[in-house]
């Protein structure tokens, strides 16, 4: 950061934002990486990428936050909510192959919990069927389905950078592409909807106004922040990794027992963004709440289905079943950067008191 400062650029696109675009460039094998000011912004120049508008279709998961349809809605388009399945809590070709019409533009998943599991079925169905395919990869960062990096498998990927992502800028995000032509576009959109990174390039003699935009480049000094991150990140990954083994070791048997179901995936594609638990019904799951957080514990839910939402009502669509019964089982248990040892079994053992002891039967 201090660095950052005594560069006096403080702006976007500076020392640090160029090294961290790089580097992700190359982990990710991308073509291009644009850092936006957050994951909801990189979601929002997807939509412009893609021209989305008015009369447009955007199917979307149910199960998922809210920025995913407003980056849609925004544009004038129609989201399409698509259920999920377990144990991934992803779309599949299958759930969202019957909601294509002629009017869809775009297929978006969401690889929860850092897991993608059908990245690569669902970019090959989006090929055969001639639409885009955009993956949120907010929880997703540095992780694969496959050996293919998640955020690349799609036409673009959309990444966050908040405070409660494995990496972070506190506010932040980055869009990626496989496609140099998206990249291209990509820098004017971000910038206000001008050629100005081509004015820096040296490859215009002024910049002015050639599209649409808006203001999507972080400060530099956000970018130092991530870099510093980048440049432990195989550290950052082991850790997370460890801390997510940790839980599945001292719960699974015992979660076993009483029908909950571990349902993040800790093989060495997933990024164990979240450990999270399905309970057997919803009033378990509230039970569980309320006891663990007696104790200590900061347990806690998460989305409610999109499609169930006093806004998400109006755009009508079929019922998502699975999605609205994961949201009335799901609990996540703590998981932050240096998460100790003791404080893991901790919270392992309310866990064990509180659901294998038969106090939310």
């Amino acid at each position: 950061m201090q660095r950052a400062v005594s560069n006096e650029h403080l702006a976007g696109d500076g020392e640090f934002t160029k090294k961290c675009e790089a580097w992700i460039e190359s982990r990710l094998k991308v073509s291009r990486c644009l850092l936006t000011t957050s994951g909801t912004a990189a979601l929002e120049l997807a939509m412009l990428l893609l021209d989305v508008g008015p009369g447009d279709e955007v199917i979307v998961p149910s199960f998922t936050f809210v920025s995913c349809a407003n980056a849609v809605v925004l544009r004038g388009a129609t989201p399409v909510f698509a259920d999920i399945e377990e144990p991934s809590l992803s779309v599949t070709p299958s759930t969202v192959e019957p909601l294509i019409s002629e009017r869809t533009k775009a297929v978006m998943s969401v690889h929860y919990g850092g897991v993608g599991r059908f990245a690569q079925q669902l970019r090959e169905m989006c090929d055969r069927r001639g639409v885009a395919y955009l993956e949120d990869a907010a929880h997703s960062f540095l992780g694969a389905d496959n050996d293919q990096p998640l955020g690349g498998i799609g036409q673009l990927g959309a990444f966050s950078f908040h405070e409660t992502k494995n990496f972070s800028m506190g506010e932040g995000g980055a869009l990626v592409t496989t496609e140099e032509e998206f990249g291209n576009r990509a820098e004017i959109l971000r910038e206000k909807g001008t050629n100005r990174k081509q004015f820096f390039k040296g490859l215009v003699d002024k910049y002015t106004w050639v599209d649409v935009g808006s203001s999507f480049v972080p400060s530099d000094l956000l970018a130092a922040l991530l870099w510093a991150q980048l440049e432990v990140a195989d550290e950052i990954v082991a850790q997370r990794r460890w801390a997510w083994w940790r839980y599945f070791d001292g719960l699974s048997a015992t979660l076993a027992t009483v029908g909950a179901q571990v349902c993040s995936d800790g093989g060495r594609g997933a990024t164990h963004h979240t450990f999270f638990v399905l309970l057997p019904d919803g009033s378990a799951r509230d039970r569980t709440l309320r006891e663990l957080r007696e104790r200590g514990v900061n347990a806690v839910f998460h989305y409610l289905p999109l499609e169930d939402s006093p806004f998400g009502q109006r755009f009508g669509g079929s019922a998502c079943r699975v999605s609205a019964s994961v949201a009335s089982r799901l609990i996540r248990l703590p998981l932050f950067p240096n998460i100790s040892a003791e404080e893991i079994d901790f919270v392992i053992e309310q866990v064990q008191d509180v659901i294998v002891r038969g106090r939310c039967k």
